[in-house]
């Protein structure tokens, strides 16, 4: 049988209250998503049959919840090369990519597969369920949805972040006390699998490489991207600094009605969200945007007390402001979200600052996009990377921040390719290759940046990498770093 992608299990599964009973669902993986969406399809009556390769404490915890429900399941990898007999059904958690045997078993079936975000989305109640407004990219997802999250709330609404941060999807369209609105963030593995979603405003912030390994190349990735905005309501929000975010508006398949929005740090143009002089200024989402704006904030009201705010975080503001006037969110809101707003720990983080050195931490540029906007926010930098590149390039990323780079200390498993791209494109800059991967790494990276740096530079963890080969995630990476720069902080006295 042939993958027909339109291939319903059922007619109507388009809400909570639909007929559920007695489907055959195969759910694959038991982290938190795959627990959830098992949960809900048991309770819900369909027969459900749950796999996981791996095993750990934790799976085995919620795996022995499930099968008080009357959940079949199987852990281990001998469970997961196709579907069991039977299957109408196959929801998937993101990791999972599309070339996995179990997936293209499943494709070759006819069997339709969904990812939990679409199951998420056919689990909203049928009536009065709270509007969705989506955000991707390649760099700034978690900042522009915390700061969209920030801004509903202080308008009033009842509001959280989630999907590939914060409140899982299930459990937010699920929970007992509704949502006014969801501010969601969606990943390019998520929405790789989505078919039905249609949100009131969405975004693509930017677009880089990344993730290549998982989607099989870079139009691949781009088309999971664009996906974001199928079937968009009201706006479709785009980077104006970024053609390609507006060529994927302008291919989305959109509600008729539907407006395309840009986002620039420049000066706005009519149908725009900008910056004039230091205001967040808004021409697109008031009544005579060819010849006015209202002012949403000052770029004051982003910094609080820290430093000046990086261009990149500028236009996640500008991003998420878009969104929540789409949303008919008024800028009185837009400017108090923005002002309570605080970004995540471990993206672009003042750590400590030692005899004249900035230590910074930006473990969550975790490829090579995200580490060019850190280091293009300081002007000398000791740059520290490697990791996992996932298939990534970093020569445009060596060639574009060459002059900006004091020294280099690389730390991972590809920090060849890296150290191959520096030699090509920044054969002067001073590189050390710290090859270890015990415990202890991070303070001897951190002694050896140091070394490098002189007063007025900035010591910068961007790997351009992600973090596995060596540390659980991007967190435990930034947490090994800022305790290894406290280190040396008490070391050196505190001595500035």
């Amino acid at each position: 049988m042939s993958f027909d992608p339109t291939y319903e299990p059922r007619e109507g599964l388009t809400h909570r209250d639909a007929d559920w009973s007695g489907i055959d669902v195969l759910v694959v993986g038991l982290g938190v998503s795959g627990f959830a969406a098992a949960d809900a399809l048991a309770e819900r009556g369909a027969r459900v049959t749950a796999v996981s390769r791996d095993v750990t404490d934790a799976i085995a915890e919620r795996a022995t919840i499930l099968e008080i429900l009357d959940v079949d399941v199987r852990l281990g990898p001998e469970h997961v090369h196709e579907p069991p007999a039977g299957t109408q059904l196959v929801v998937t958690s993101p990791g999972v990519p599309p070339h996995d045997p179990l997936m293209l078993a499943a494709a070759t079936s006819g069997i339709p597969v969904w990812g939990e975000v679409e199951l998420a989305w056919r689990m909203r109640a049928a009536e009065g369920a709270a509007p969705w407004l989506t955000v991707t990219g390649t760099n700034g997802k978690t900042t522009t949805v915390g700061m969209l999250a920030s801004i509903l709330r202080a308008g009033g609404l009842r509001a959280t972040s989630a999907g590939n941060i914060g409140t899982p999807l299930l459990e937010a369209v699920l929970h007992p006390e509704p949502y006014d609105v969801l501010a969601v963030e969606l990943s390019s593995f998520q929405l790789h699998w989505q078919r039905s979603i249609s949100a009131v405003a969405s975004a693509v912030l930017n677009v880089a490489p990344d993730h290549l390994d998982w989607h099989g190349g870079y139009a691949e990735y781009l088309q999971a991207k664009g996906k974001i905005y199928e079937n968009t309501h009201l706006a479709c929000i785009y980077n104006v600094a970024d053609i390609q975010t507006e060529q994927l508006v302008m291919e989305a398949d959109v509600v008729e009605g539907c407006r395309a929005v840009g986002f620039t740090t420049g000066i706005p143009a009519p149908s725009m969200i900008g910056i004039v002089e230091d205001v967040l200024a808004d021409r697109a989402f008031v009544e005579q945007r060819q010849r006015s704006a209202a002012e949403l904030c000052t770029l004051a009201d982003l910094q609080g007390d820290g430093p000046p705010p990086a261009p990149h975080y500028i236009a996640n503001a500008l991003a998420a402001a878009a969104l929540a006037r789409a949303y008919g969110v008024g800028p009185i809101a837009v400017r108090d979200g923005l002002r309570a707003f605080r970004p995540d720990r471990h993206r672009i983080a003042e750590v400590a600052t030692v005899r004249g050195v900035r230590f910074v931490n930006d473990s969550k540029a975790t490829n090579p996009h995200a580490a060019a906007a850190a280091i293009r926010s300081f002007d000398s930098v000791v740059w520290i990377a490697g990791g996992l590149l996932k298939g990534a390039d970093v020569d445009s990323l060596v060639e574009e921040m060459a002059s900006r780079l004091r020294g280099v200390v690389l730390i991972g498993a590809d920090r060849a390719q890296i150290a191959a791209a520096l030699a090509r494109h920044a054969p002067d800059v001073r590189v050390i290759d710290v090859p270890d991967t015990d415990t202890g790494v991070m303070d001897r990276v951190v002694s050896q940046a140091a070394r490098l740096a002189q007063p007025g530079d900035v010591v910068l963890l961007a790997p351009a990498a992600a973090s596995m080969d060596m540390f659980t995630n991007y967190g435990a990476r930034g947490d090994a770093f800022e305790e290894a720069v406290r280190r040396h902080e008490a070391a050196a006295g505190g001595l500035e």
